[in-house]
């Protein structure tokens, strides 16, 4: 597995203390992109949170799942969540070590009481006495929350004095990304007051002892959720159900549950649960399976494959200008570009971590991920693969059926209502559910005459 290591650079440590105006919770940045360019420690807010209990419990669960592998565990190696602003709120994301689950809190506005909140994306430091400090918050006394080094610090900072190092595999990287894009493709699928929320999350298991199950589903009726055995009409898939219980965390401050996936077509899916709280969002997104990340999709390789798309991303990336919300059509205005080329460079851009999906607003929102992102692309295993049949001449165009060369194999890959099917084990296996196979992505490369790199079969 191909791997780098994330070397984060602190001024100090992340810190809960006492101020003449009550607690300061003061979160220490990283190095992060900003309007202004790269910065070393960025600042993105100095204010009070409206209620700092719940906010607390919402960064305590966020860093659960940075730490956490819900599959295969071994020692954990945490990467600090990501911070972003967006000038009216603030997104604290993460994502587990075993690539299945995606964290994001989001608090809002009314969550915010202070500044505007500035613009960027950096890591900020959570660490063990942090995390032991905000779960002893107990009451809603007044919390000021600093994200970034305080006024006084920012020119006197003599350089980073706490480093983290994390080893950072391809495919954590590559998950983080593509988790947003899978995310786009879910409708709001069920809402539950909160005593039904409450009563349905503490149902679920808590321990992994029934990862090897497969996965389960629910049925939305009237106000709750009902468990079903297989997917019928309506249901919503849930696998790996004790990957939720981060969202304990937050419980007793719900004021709703919301349920995010896609139609049922008889297989597992992925799907995202939204705790709502007061001036707040908790989101958790699950892949299709315990064991199954979601770096593995491929549901955006085709996005990826031609020089266009890459022309249109980087087009939509100069607009982008750190919005909360992304709305195609504007784009579409200012860029010249159809909504539908848009909507396709939104989705390039999602695998690069140059976008993240909200579903509550049903739109992209602008970030930066900050680390080389786009490595997610160059180390694609599919798409690489790909690039190296089209380039190699392995491909042979003979009307709607080609055939293509790999290795010591003949493969046929063949056209019907404009999707691709192949004669490989990938297809057998999934028919088409995780993306295309590097048969039918190389077949696309050719047919669009697209330049791509040669190499081996």
């Amino acid at each position: 597995m191909t791997r780098s290591v994330q070397a984060l650079a602190y001024s100090r440590p992340s810190a809960l203390e006492a101020s003449q105006a009550g607690q300061l919770l003061g979160l220490e940045t990283s190095g992060g992109l900003t309007p202004r360019g790269t910065e070393p420690h960025p600042r993105f807010f100095s204010g009070f949170l409206t209620s700092p209990r719940i906010a607390a419990r919402g960064l305590l669960a966020v860093a659960d799942v940075a730490s956490a592998r819900y599959y295969q565990r071994t020692l954990p190696a945490s990467l600090d969540p990501v911070v972003t602003g967006n000038g009216d709120r603030l997104r604290f994301e993460s994502f587990s070590g075993c690539c299945g689950v995606y964290a994001r809190l989001d608090v809002l506005r009314d969550g915010l009481d202070g500044t505007e909140t500035g613009h960027g994306t950096t890591n900020v430091d959570v660490n063990n006495p942090l995390r032991e400090a905000l779960s002893r918050i107990a009451g809603d006394d007044p919390l000021h929350l600093r994200v970034g080094p305080d006024e006084m610090a920012v020119t006197t900072l003599d350089g980073p004095v706490v480093e983290k190092k994390v080893p950072l595999p391809d495919r954590w990287l590559r998950g983080f990304a593509e988790a947003q894009v899978v995310s786009a493709g879910f409708d709001l699928r069920a809402e539950l007051p909160a005593p039904e929320a409450v009563r349905f999350l503490r149902s679920l298991p808590r321990s992994s002892g029934n990862a090897s199950r497969g996965a389960r589903w629910v049925v939305p009726t009237g106000k709750t959720l009902r468990p079903t055995t297989r997917p019928v009409a309506g249901a919503v898939c849930l696998p790996g159900p004790e990957r939720l219980v981060a969202l304990q965390r937050v419980l007793r401050h719900a004021t709703s549950l919301r349920v995010y996936g896609p139609v049922a077509d008889g297989a597992a899916t992925a799907s995202a649960w939204e705790v709502v709280l007061p001036g707040m969002r908790l989101t958790l997104a699950l892949s299709p399976d315990a064991s199954r990340g979601f770096s593995g999709e491929g549901g955006v390789l085709e996005a990826l494959a031609t020089d266009d798309a890459a022309a249109d991303a980087e087009l939509v990336s100069v607009l982008l200008a750190w919005e909360p919300r992304i709305e195609p059509a504007d784009l579409a205005e200012q860029s010249g570009l159809p909504v539908e080329r848009v909507r396709a460079a939104l989705t390039r851009l999602g695998t690069a971590g140059r976008v993240g999906y909200d579903l509550a607003d049903a739109s992209y929102f602008h970030r930066e991920l900050p680390y080389d992102a786009d490595r997610a692309e160059r180390h694609n295993p599919r798409l690489v693969a790909a690039r190296r049949l089209a380039g190699s001449g392995a491909v042979a165009l003979d009307g709607d059926t080609v055939t293509v060369a790999s290795g010591e194999r003949r493969y046929q890959v063949r056209e019907k209502n404009g999707t691709l099917s192949c004669t490989c084990q990938w297809w057998v296996d999934y028919r088409g559910r995780r993306g295309p196979c590097k048969h039918a992505l190389a077949v696309r490369m050719v047919r669009r005459g697209a330049p791509v790199a040669g190499g081996v079969r």
